[in-house]
């Protein structure tokens, strides 16, 4: 009696790692093994990545609201204040494009918030 294979299921599954792996360099695209280990690190770092890509991108938000608050003689930290205060909720991410697109909505923007 032949032996039992996994067979469909578990070449099935070879395959989608293989094919994760597609255009990594060396044994690590062709052979299972290195394959799955190369696969396995790189779900982690995508994972890791798409949390850090929204800190990068809040940071760099941050950095162009003070650059362009600086410019009408306000601090970031004073700016976001008085426009809390002034009840204007503006996200970073609409204000610093508001501060690249239009200099001069983000100043009365600010000027509003005083």
């Amino acid at each position: 009696m032949p032996r039992a294979k996994r067979g469909f299921k578990a070449r099935r599954r070879r395959n989608r790692i293989l094919k994760a792996a597609s255009g990594f360099r060396g044994k690590r695209s062709s052979c299972h093994a290195a394959a799955n280990e190369a696969v396995q690190h790189a779900w982690m770092h995508m994972y890791r990545s798409r949390k850090v890509r929204k800190r990068e991108f809040r940071s760099l938000w941050i950095v162009r609201v003070n650059a362009a608050a600086r410019t009408i003689g306000m601090s970031y930290s004073k700016l976001m204040g008085s426009l809390g205060k002034a009840g204007i909720s503006l996200n970073r991410k609409m204000l610093a494009e508001i501060a690249i697109s239009d200099p001069a909505a983000f100043a009365a923007i600010a000027a509003a918030a005083k």
